[in-house]
């Protein structure tokens, strides 16, 4: 973070200090919202939760070295005092942007499913031309984004900013703190359709990202949704598209799944052609990929650096299609960190893939989708029914009602499917039943958190 005194931050922010004896007193690292993350120099953002109330734990994160606390009441070591800790800390972060960070190129990313991976794949890139500070994680919201901007610095070259949405306006508000240069878009597809109430919702607060762009900028869409593609209409920046169409300029022809479920494919760009050989697992990391080539040759990367990069940028965000290999030779791809109906059928596709790539039974084990209103029956039954047209050999389903009927819909269609009430129960099935050579998938919504199950598969031989 560039250095700022306590009285900068107070004034940025609209706080009074409180218990602040030395008023010139730098924060020189970045925001941190859990305290067991304070360090010297760092600002701790004491909020309030459901269950947790940053406040008290105050003292713990300026004892850890701390320089203050911002809160919304005096805590008795030094604060800024505001009215509201997320409403201040967006005032900071959007100052940091504005004032302290001039030649940072600000790098924005959305979609319904993929940004995360499509974050990760374009800091891989870009950090080869210079500084680059990405989301952490999935660290994508109101909360996360003013901590990744405090982590830039006057040197960081690119800042790449994953944004999330649940509402419209939400990337808005997003986009308002840190102004993209370039916005990105991977898809619109069924995540938060519950709350959204339409694919057009989610488009219109998707799109948002673009709206966002100056005239300068560059809108970086996806060709083959056509959702996406409509965005550039809401923009007067260039737009670039990539996809599998002809009529992208970033795009990839040749595509195959080798027996890990890991694309090769020949990167066709105007600048060149290049053959991708992805260490990354899952078709959905070609328009990933994709999207992030784009970026990079416009941070003046060749087609074959870019191809380069692609393949020997590893995971780095947990629980999305992280393949691992026991020793009977049973794979656990884990998948779990969340599920919508459009990531689960791309996990089942490249699931089936893997099998057939090289002769080995598959097995499904999947959970509730969480989210999707009204749509939510006929979502989970449409998956199970994906599972069989695919030639899943075995679908294992936990949970409740939403679990059924997956269950049931594929069962129907000629599948072998069954239908468990916890993990527990799961693991032990699937501990009698795993072959050496099979491959397992495992995936849900995030609140399921299968990830467990994953894990304790892997260390669990038959």
């Amino acid at each position: 973070m560039e250095p700022l005194s306590l009285t900068a931050v107070a004034s940025v922010t609209g706080g009074t200090l409180t218990d602040v004896p030395h008023p010139d007193t730098l924060v020189t690292e970045p925001l941190v919202f859990d305290s067991r993350s304070a360090k010297p120099g760092s600002l701790f953002l004491a909020l309030a939760g459901d269950r947790v109330d940053g406040h008290a734990f105050a003292v713990d994160a300026v004892r850890a070295g701390a320089t203050a606390v911002l809160a919304t009441r005096p805590v008795g070591v030094p604060a800024v005092v505001v009215d509201d800790v997320l409403t201040a800390a967006a005032r900071l972060a959007e100052h940091l942007v504005r004032c302290c960070l001039p030649d940072t190129t600000v790098v924005a990313i959305t979609g319904s499913a993929g940004k995360t991976s499509t974050k990760d794949l374009v800091a891989r890139l870009l950090s080869a031309s210079g500084p680059t500070v990405a989301t952490e994680q999935s660290f994508n919201n109101e909360i996360g984004l003013p901590v990744t901007v405090s982590r830039a610095t006057a040197g960081t070259r690119h800042l790449v900013l994953e944004m999330g949405a649940r509402h419209l306006g939400d990337i808005q508000a997003l986009t308002t703190v840190a102004p993209p240069e370039i916005s990105v878009v991977t898809n619109v597809g069924t995540a938060h359709l519950g709350e959204f109430g339409s694919q057009d919702a989610i488009a219109q607060a998707k799109g948002e990202i673009v709206e966002a762009l100056p005239r300068q900028g560059l809108a970086v869409l996806n060709a083959d949704d056509p959702l996406v593609r409509a965005m550039a209409t809401r923009t007067g920046a260039r737009v670039v598209l990539f996809g599998e169409s002809e009529t992208a300029a970033v795009r990839a022809t040749d595509i195959v799944l080798d027996p890990e479920g890991r694309p090769h494919y020949t990167l066709v760009t105007p600048a060149g052609t290049a053959p991708v050989r992805l260490r990354l697992a899952g078709s959905v990391q070609v328009p990933n990929s994709l999207a992030a080539a784009a970026v990079a040759l416009e941070a003046g990367l060749g087609a074959d650096d870019v191809a380069e990069l692609l393949g020997t940028a590893n995971p780095v965000s947990r629980w999305r299609m992280e393949s691992t290999t026991r020793p009977d030779g049973v794979t656990i791809v884990n998948d779990a960190y969340n599920a919508n109906p459009d990531s689960t059928r791309s996990s089942l596709q490249t699931l089936a893939a893997m099998g057939r790539a090289a002769g080995r039974r598959t097995v499904a084990v999947l959970g509730q989708m969480n989210e999707l209103g009204d749509d939510s029956r006929t979502a989970h039954e449409s998956i199970g029914r994906t599972a069989a047209s695919l030639g899943v050999d075995q679908l294992v389903v936990i949970g409740g009602d939403e679990a059924r009927w997956m269950q049931e819909a594929a069962k129907a269609a000629g599948l072998g499917a069954v239908h468990l009430p916890d993990q527990d129960t799961a693991l032990e099935l699937l501990r009698q039943t795993l072959l050496p050579g099979d491959v397992v998938l495992v995936k849900a919504s995030r609140d399921v958190q299968l990830q467990h199950l994953a894990e304790a598969l892997h260390t669990t031989t038959p």
